[in-house]
């Protein structure tokens, strides 16, 4: 396939055109970046290994019903796409007390939350992706009621398969930010799922094995990438 002009560089991928109007390709890098950008790093391998596993995750989504972006895997590197336009609203679905929700809120970590909750954040760099809520959307006019609505449940379906299929490999879904484009006037889910948009814990000792390693720097990040590759995709 050719591989045409860079249409967008984001933090960790590269979006290029395709002879396709409705395709493009996602080019998965080593950049890491965490807190907003204002940390950076390279993690070896992490772009082959965010591409396999989203590749296995959208997959199994696709089969149990979730329409996601996904066409197929290029390379290594590079996942064929459906061409989207991005809600730019960030959908985070939490099983498990972590990160920003337990400094917030005063809640302790670790805690499991059940029923999952769904919350909102607006998409924007420059403001810090701030937690909003419906009738924050409304009024920036990014999203209808319909589609905030449409985007919960499609948080909560995510989950529902997801968690199971992590509980049987041994790794706790802690957290998960999703993001969702248009494509011919239909919602679906897109962008990637892997280690970098997912908490996820080792069920035996409790240990990260996600970016979370980068951001706190624990160390032994890779290492992290390389089993939750190997347990999603062995």
């Amino acid at each position: 396939m050719a591989i045409g002009t860079l249409l967008y560089e984001g933090k960790a991928k590269k979006i290029f055109s395709t002879e396709n109007p409705d395709h493009v390709v996602q080019y998965f890098k080593d950049d890491a970046t965490a807190f907003n950008a204002q940390k950076r790093g390279t993690i070896v391998e992490k772009g082959v290994i965010n591409n396999k596993v989203s590749e296995r995750l959208f997959r199994l989504l696709e089969q149990r019903g979730i329409c996601t972006h996904f066409v197929e895997r290029l390379s290594e590197r590079e996942m064929l796409t459906k061409k989207v336009r991005i809600v730019p609203v960030e959908v985070v679905v939490r099983n498990v007390v972590a990160g920003s929700l337990a400094k917030r809120l005063g809640l302790k970590e670790g805690n499991r939350i059940d029923p999952a909750i769904v919350e909102f954040y607006f998409k924007n760099d420059a403001l810090g992706d701030p937690l909003v809520n419906d009738d924050h959307l409304r009024l920036m006019n990014v999203a209808t009621p319909g589609v905030l609505r449409e985007l919960r449940e499609m948080g909560h379906a995510v989950n529902k398969v997801l968690k199971p299929f992590f509980t049987e490999r041994k790794m706790q879904l802690v957290d998960f930010k999703l993001e969702f484009g248009v494509f011919h006037n239909k919602l679906i889910l897109a962008d990637e799922i892997s280690p970098d948009t997912c908490r996820v814990w080792d069920m035996a000792t409790g240990e990260s094995m996600d970016k979370d390693r980068f951001r706190k720097d624990m160390g032994k990040i890779e290492e992290a990438y390389q089993e939750v590759l190997a347990r999603v995709c062995g």
